[in-house]
């Protein structure tokens, strides 16, 4: 997986554009939504196409920005698109139609499988996941569990019978730690920027930042300072890190802002465009759109303030 993305070439970029998915054509938009209908139709259910989801007789819903996204993104283009759809739908009604994990799993093999995520708020249904732990402005920690073809992301109600919330996470956050590193880059700059990439499959790749104080020792062979580390989470599959020492950390934020904006962009499983300040667990939001237009913008509170001016008098210091 590659840390920084371009799609496949397809429909010139003037061509009309989708109201609901920017990123496709006009033409590319309907020929993936015919592709969708056709591939619910082949497992027997007739469906009615909207924007951005479809729906059966029975009032399921099935959202498709997620499927989308897999399809743009995909490097081979709209020839493997019926392939890729068709998968998805099998694997989405497998799921809804088999019998419940929670009822046939036994209770040991549902804690080893269970796993901490980061979400955005966009994905998250107050009402059903009331123990969701605020990680950051807009992103969220909820529980889930994995499965072969599928990840069950566990509401109130499915947690009731488990056992209790802090045990449940803890075990959780066991397994995420166990979890092994699938791709790890670092990203090099002019003035000394750095900052690394951990990639992969996995669902929890990016989550891998709740297990920030295991994962930068086991992939830089340092601790981490009192300081903390910025990171970026933009889509399920990357976490960006940057550890910090000096000023050094200047040049890695800049350049980590435009690599969250970036890796946000038409993905699924997106997280957040932005950078945040890791200490201690705590997360404070560094970068931000502009108010008008596409640009970025630093956000540099008092705290913020005080390390940027002793990071750069220490860095004088020692010239």
């Amino acid at each position: 997986m590659g840390i920084f993305r371009r799609g496949p070439k397809r429909d010139r970029s003037d061509a009309p554009r989708d109201a609901e998915f920017g990123y496709f054509s006009g033409d590319e938009g309907s020929r993936f939504r015919a592709q969708v209908r056709e591939a619910f139709a082949e497992q027997g259910l007739e469906v009615t196409v909207y924007a951005d989801s479809v729906k059966d007789s029975g009032d399921r819903r099935f959202g498709l920005a997620n499927l989308a996204a897999v399809c743009h993104n995909d490097r081979r283009g709209p020839r493997v698109w019926p392939e890729l759809i068709r998968r998805h739908v099998g694997m989405v009604l497998r799921t809804m139609d088999g019998p419940s994990a929670l009822d046939t799993l036994p209770p040991e093999q549902i804690r080893a499988q269970l796993y901490p995520r980061v979400i955005s708020e966009s994905g998250l249904d107050p009402q059903t996941f009331s123990y969701a732990r605020g990680v950051a402005p807009g992103l969220y920690e909820i529980l889930a569990l994995d499965l072969p073809e599928s990840v069950m992301m566990l509401t109130d109600e499915a947690l009731e019978p488990l056992g209790r919330l802090p045990d449940l996470r803890a075990q959780a956050l066991h397994n995420l730690r166990q979890l092994p590193v699938e791709s790890h880059e670092s990203v090099k700059g002019e003035d000394g920027m750095r900052f690394e990439v951990v990639a992969g499959d996995s669902f929890y790749t990016a989550s891998r930042v709740l297990a920030l104080d295991a994962l930068v020792p086991q992939l830089t062979g340092h601790e981490l300072t009192p300081d903390g580390a910025l990171v970026a989470m933009p889509f399920r599959h990357q976490l960006a890190f940057h550890v910090i020492r000096d000023s050094g950390m200047i040049p890695a934020l800049n350049a980590m802002a435009s690599f969250a904006a970036s890796g946000f962009e038409d993905t699924p499983g997106a997280i957040s465009p932005f950078v945040y300040w890791w200490r201690d667990g705590t997360f404070t939001q560094l970068s931000d759109r502009e108010d008008e237009g596409d640009g970025l913008r630093i956000l540099v509170g008092d705290d913020f303030q005080e390390l940027l001016e002793r990071l750069v008098g220490d860095s004088q210091e020692g010239a």
